[in-house]
């Protein structure tokens, strides 16, 4: 399952993405990563959720960030919950071009019984058709 919380920047999001990370971790029976694209808010996050700073592994693009994810899925089979704040500045692509972005992510969140839950800074105007269902 993946869940967008969509907003302008300034309205919130990586505030309401921590309280639901922190929040998951009481009932969630496999382990939870958060990726940021900075390590700002490192210890805003509880310490039994693996934080991981995406500015250290040069990510550049909608195919390495997907690379990116089945290699943090691949060491950890108990993975249950990823949340994704800063995912422009981690993907460092326009969101108009990330559909097939999402259709995979959507098959990877699947095949794995994996929530995803991503932050991304917009104007409610320009949410992409294809990104209208996942938004919360």
């Amino acid at each position: 399952m993946i869940r967008v919380l969509f907003g302008e920047k300034g309205a919130g999001k990586t505030k309401r993405i921590i309280q639901m990370a922190n929040q998951t971790l009481l009932e969630a029976k496999g382990s939870i990563v958060f990726i940021d694209d900075d390590s700002q808010y490192m210890y805003e996050v509880k310490r039994s959720i693996r934080f991981v700073d995406a500015s250290h592994f040069d990510i550049d693009g909608p195919k390495m960030f997907y690379g990116f994810l089945c290699g943090l899925a691949a060491q950890d089979h108990d993975l249950e919950h990823l949340f994704i704040d800063g995912f422009l500045k981690i993907v460092h692509h326009d969101l108009n071009t990330l559909e097939g972005l999402f259709t995979q992510l959507d098959k990877f969140a699947e095949d794995r019984k994996i929530t995803i839950t991503i932050s991304i800074s917009g104007k409610p105007e320009d949410v992409p058709a294809f990104l209208k269902g996942y938004v919360l």
